[in-house]
C-alpha cells in the first residue's frame, strides 16, 4: 500500500471512467463478446461449472479472513489470552471486508445505483434501458450491476496480500488482481456484469483498502499498535466474563 499504487488505481479509475462514460457503448461491445445471438442468451450462464466456481470464490476470502474472526472472536470469549494473529491484522482484514464488499460494494451502490445488469438490457434480450457506469437512473430497483459485487469479494483479497512479507508482497498483490479479474470475467460471461462495473470494484476496493491500511498502520496521528487492539476487545470481554460470572453466583445461590 504505497503511492505508486495510488497513482496507478486513479490513473485506471480516470481512464476507464473517461473512456467508458464518453463512449459507452463499449460496456456493451464488451459484454456482446459473450453473448450468443443465435439462442439469445449468455451460454456461460448456464455451464454447470460456473455455480461451483463463484462458490469457490467466495470460499477463498472467507478463508483468508477466517483467521482474524476466529482471534477476535477468541479475544473476547479470552480477554487475557493473547490473539492468535496481531491486532492490528484482524482489525484491518475484519473491517475492509465488512466496509468494502458488505457495505460499499452490496449495500451502499449495488441497491441504489439503478444500472441494469447485460443480462437485463435490451441489446441482449432484457426489458430495460442500458446505462453508462456514471449513471444511477436506470431500472433496477436493488442488487444492481454497479459495482461488481462478486469481483469486489475478490479484490478484497488486496487486503491480505498487503499483510504479507515485504519479499513476498508483489507476488501477494499480484495474485490478488488476478484473482478480482478472474472473478469479474466470469461474472462478465455469465451477463451478470460490465467491464465498468469489474474495473470499479477494484478501484474502489483498492482505495478502501489503501486509506484503513494508512490509518491503521501508517500515519502516524492514526495508527495504532496491537496491544492497543488488544486492550480495546478485551474491554467488553472482560465486562462479559463478569456478567457471566456474576449470573453464574446467582444461579448458584437460588438453587
Amino acid at each position: 500500500m504505497n503511492r505508486t499504487g495510488l497513482a496507478v488505481a486513479l490513473a485506471v479509475a480516470a481512464m476507464v471512467g473517461t473512456v467508458f462514460g464518453v463512449y459507452p457503448q463499449l460496456d456493451l461491445d464488451s459484454a456482446g463478446l459473450f453473448f450468443d445471438p443465435h439462442t439469445h442468451a449468455f451460454p456461460f450462464a448456464a455451464e454447470p461449472w460456473m455455480p461451483y466456481a463463484r462458490d469457490a470464490a467466495r470460499v477463498i476470502s472467507a478463508l483468508l479472513v477466517a483467521p482474524a474472526a476466529i482471534a477476535a472472536v477468541g479475544k473476547l470469549t479470552l480477554p487475557r489470552v493473547r490473539m492468535l494473529i496481531g491486532g492490528r491484522a484482524a482489525l484491518f482484514l475484519i473491517l475492509t471486508l465488512a466496509l468494502g464488499p458488505g457495505i460499499l460494494a452490496n449495500t451502499i451502490l449495488k441497491d441504489h445505483w439503478g444500472r441494469p445488469r447485460p443480462s437485463q438490457v435490451t441489446a441482449f434480450g432484457g426489458t430495460e434501458t442500458f446505462r453508462a457506469w456514471w449513471d444511477p437512473r436506470g431500472d433496477c430497483p436493488k442488487n444492481c450491476s454497479f459495482i461488481a459485487g462478486e469481483p469486489s469479494g475478490a479484490f478484497w483479497t488486496l487486503a491480505p496480500a498487503a499483510l504479507a512479507p515485504p519479499q513476498w508482497r508483489a507476488l501477494a498483490y499480484a495474485g490478488a488482481l488476478t484473482f478480482g479479474a478472474v472473478v469479474g470475467v466470469i461474472r462478465m460471461a455469465g451477463g451478470g456484469h460490465f467491464f465498468s462495473d469489474v474495473v470499479f470494484a477494484g478501484v474502489f476496493m483498492f482505495l478502501l483498502i489503501f486509506t484503513l491500511h494508512g490509518l491503521i498502520y501508517r500515519w502516524p496521528r492514526t495508527r495504532l499498535t496491537d496491544k492497543a487492539v488488544e486492550r480495546a476487545l478485551a474491554w467488553p470481554g472482560e465486562a462479559l466474563r463478569k456478567a457471566f460470572a456474576a449470573r453464574a453466583r446467582r444461579s448458584g445461590g437460588t438453587t
